[in-house]
């Protein structure tokens, strides 16, 4: 019959779009990007091809964000990894005026006065990067290999509490999975359950 075709053309339609927004798969290839950073330039995950990246979904309004912060955790992850060669890319996905949108300047004044090192800020403001990964809080970590393949997503640890006295006691995933790749090891626990608050996207009109 001729409404079939119509509804045929719109099943296809469908499937392209739910494979367009798919969840990112560990083991699978990193979906790329380009997005602005905070001195506005243009940062593609696939300029650092043959490096190891790590994505950090940040929130300076969000409490779990400062819990990482206030204690230096974040810091003190960043700088480790820049000593190795790891390029660390701290993502912004909150809409404008959403809790923890911040203009270029104003995000590199927060790297600064936090001692904040990462290789650079993303703006993200319409979500696109964010969606891409199905980044859900802040934080939400990402590990993605040399290959350009994701080794890593989920929670910076296992202590899904705003408490800064738990960040002693707590099993540093991300830290873990870069030792582990490091070593040429595979990463042991490459998914674990993101804690933090919701990202604060920009709502579809």
């Amino acid at each position: 019959m001729s409404f079939l075709k119509p509804l045929a053309v719109l099943f296809a339609s469908a499937a392209m779009t739910v494979a367009a927004t798919a969840a990112p798969e560990v083991g699978k290839p990193a979906p790329d990007f380009s997005a602005t950073d905070s001195n506005g330039k243009t940062v593609k995950l696939s300029d650092y091809r043959g490096k190891t990246v790590v994505l950090e979904w940040t929130n300076d309004g969000c409490p779990y964000v400062q819990k990482h912060y206030s204690t230096k955790n974040m810091q003190a992850l960043q700088k480790d990894a820049a000593a190795k060669g790891i390029v660390w890319l701290s993502v912004i996905s909150s809409a404008s005026g959403e809790q923890g949108a911040v203009s270029g300047a104003e995000a590199n004044t927060l790297s600064e006065k936090r001692g904040a090192a990462p290789a650079a800020v993303l703006l993200d403001p319409q979500g696109k990067v964010g969606r891409a990964y199905d980044a859900r809080t802040t934080p939400h970590m990402f590990i993605v290999n040399g290959d350009g393949t994701l080794v890593y997503m989920g929670g910076i640890d296992d202590k899904p509490t705003a408490m800064t006295s738990d960040v002693k006691a707590a099993k540093n995933y991300v830290r873990a999975a870069l030792d582990e790749l490091a070593a040429g090891k595979p990463v042991a626990t490459p998914v674990t359950r993101p804690y933090g608050c919701s990202i604060k996207y920009k709502h579809s009109s």
